[in-house]
């Protein structure tokens, strides 16, 4: 008995055939990947129409000679060239030398704060990793600051520095009888400190937050072996801990340093319009150029000065960090 040959179809004839082939995962598949950048265009040209063309405006606007008589049509303010950026960066002249002031204060006030929002979130971080009766307690504590709205933080803050029947004073002087007169927090040199507490009180919960989510990642299992090979807390932090969270950290930095650079809510609600020299930061001295004097065009240069500074800054961490992440994998 002979076997009948069946015709064979070839794979391409079948894949031409059948609904469903392998033509139609690949268009589905196109779809799949077209669409997240799809659904995030809508999005992507608002966030350029809100931060891109108000910047492209202040550029235009620092090489003009704007003031307050051109407030209603700036584009017909003269063309002033250079002369804002001139003026701006003349550190013999009184407009140039404030601004240096400024500078100077506000890159100690960064550092500081940085700094100390940067250690407290970490110590926090790394204290409630352990299991104990409290521990969500204590992390919903301390993400109370970063979840309060900025201006009522600050507001109760400027009450609680107040000299005569503010809180701090009435602790310090009163009650601990520290110095012989209650201080001045809100004007003066103190004024700086006082920017600081509220910087950093405000701060650092937000480093808790991302260190305490970066030691997630970190097994368990490399502390207990560190544990069984005599290794104590301060070594497993040195040589577990910060090492595992080189990454987060260098993130974290740079968003704190940025965050804290441009800060202008906390000053202008603390102080008011205008800060104490000694707690001057950059944000609130170009405002006070801009809106208290009323020369635009100046404010304006400066603000692209700042700019290009948080760039050239921004750039060179991201460089530094990213040679340093290649040599330790290398």
């Amino acid at each position: 008995m002979t076997q009948t040959a069946v015709p064979r179809r070839s794979e391409r004839a079948v894949r031409e055939a059948v609904p469903g082939g392998a033509p139609a995962p690949r268009r589905s598949g196109r779809r799949r990947i077209a669409l997240p950048y799809l659904l995030l265009f809508p999005a992507l040209v608002l966030e350029l129409l809100v931060h891109l063309v108000p910047m492209l405006m202040g550029i235009g606007m620092s090489f003009k000679e704007l003031t307050q008589f051109f407030i209603r049509d700036w584009s017909a303010a003269p063309w002033a060239g250079l002369d804002n950026y001139t003026v701006s960066v003349d550190f013999d002249a009184p407009v140039g030398r404030a601004l240096l002031t400024s500078f100077v204060t506000t890159c100690l006030f960064t550092l500081a704060s940085v700094a100390l929002c940067w250690l407290l979130g970490t110590a926090a971080a790394v204290f409630l990793q352990e299991n104990f009766r409290g521990r969500g307690i204590l992390r919903t504590l301390f993400l109370v600051p970063y979840a309060l709205p900025v201006y009522a933080a600050v507001i109760t803050w400027a009450f609680m520095f107040q000299r005569d029947n503010g809180l701090i004073n009435h602790v310090l002087h009163d009650q601990l009888g520290l110095g012989d007169t209650p201080l001045f927090w809100l004007i003066g040199d103190n004024s700086f400190w006082a920017l600081l507490t509220v910087s950093v009180w405000k701060g650092w919960p937000f480093a808790f937050l991302t260190v305490m989510a970066g030691l997630q990642n970190v097994p368990r299992d490399m502390y207990e072996a560190a544990a069984l090979d005599g290794a104590g807390v301060w070594k497993q932090i040195r040589h577990i801990t910060l090492p595992s969270l080189r990454q987060v950290n260098q993130v974290l930095v740079l968003v704190l340093f940025l965050w804290t650079f441009n800060d202008f809510n906390t000053p202008f609600v603390l102080f008011g319009k205008a800060a104490p020299e000694a707690a001057d930061l950059i944000s609130l001295h170009i405002y006070q150029s801009s809106f208290q004097t009323w020369n635009f065009g100046t404010g304006s240069a400066m603000s692209v000065l700042l700019l290009l500074f948080l760039l050239l800054v921004t750039g060179g961490y991201l460089l530094l960090t990213t040679r340093g992440r290649k040599a330790s994998d290398g």
